[in-house]
């Protein structure tokens, strides 16, 4: 299928066949192309968690009120954010661009560009994604505004802010998961509604871990798995060109 074939077949399905099973391989596989979405400052503060075992996903509809989407899933996929993870991706990506520039950049560029890469990954990153009861963040808040009085800066740099960054950014990839699944000829529904606390205490979350979206897999059930047509607000009320 082409993109926009993919995009043209790809529905919330609400209820799905019980007598489709999903191959764990070819969902592990859609997980895997998913992280090839972008995220910013390509810190990739996410995590997945493959659900396939019986009891955890009726522990896990339970968790999403009993919707249909989840009650009939063949498996789920968890997407958790994970703020808390800041120091030690930015870390590992400052290790790999290290390697990466000593390996395809001219020498005598090396130490100019490492020390941009360091500048940004082992200073900028922690002092943007830290957390201290919010007063960090109106610290860098007050800053940002500050020096945007006299050149552009970006100024969303609360820890509010921040921490929509990094839902957005793993929002980006679960939409990447659930178009590679249309891909494979599978369907999901993701979800949002439902009981975070029960979702992280039943998968041992620890407490920095932020529940994202959980995603309903399987195969739609004929004349089940879809309401109707689906609607769009008109293009027109939605599109400005300037």
């Amino acid at each position: 299928m082409t993109l926009s074939d993919l995009l043209q077949r790809r529905r919330a399905v609400r209820y799905f066949d019980p007598e489709q099973p999903l191959d764990s391989q070819k969902v592990k596989h859609c997980l895997q192309l998913a992280t090839l979405a972008p995220t910013s400052s390509n810190m990739q503060l996410y995590e997945f968690y493959h659900i396939t075992d019986n009891a955890l996903l009726s522990k896990l509809a339970e968790a999403c009120l009993n919707q249909q989407a989840a009650t009939t899933a063949q498996q789920m996929v968890v997407f958790v954010a994970r703020q808390d993870l800041y120091q030690q991706r930015a870390q590992a990506i400052l290790d790999f661009e290290i390697d990466n520039i000593k390996r395809n950049s001219p020498v005598e560029r090396h130490a100019n560009r490492i020390k941009g890469k360091t500048d940004y990954y082992a200073k900028l990153m922690p002092f943007a994604y830290r957390r201290c009861f919010g007063l960090l963040g109106l610290f860098r808040k007050v800053l940002a505004k500050t020096i945007s009085l006299w050149r552009p800066i970006y100024t969303e740099m609360s820890e509010a802010d921040m921490r929509v960054v990094t839902h957005k950014s793993c929002g980006l990839v679960a939409q990447t998961f659930m178009l590679a699944m249309t891909e494979q000829g599978y369907d999901t529904c993701p979800i949002e509604g439902l009981d975070s606390n029960r979702v992280k205490k039943t998968l041992a979350l620890p407490a920095g871990a932020e529940i994202n979206m959980i995603v309903a897999c399987g195969v739609r059930k004929a004349g089940r798995g879809i309401w109707g047509e689906r609607y769009r607000i008109p293009f027109e009320q939605v599109y400005y060109k300037k």
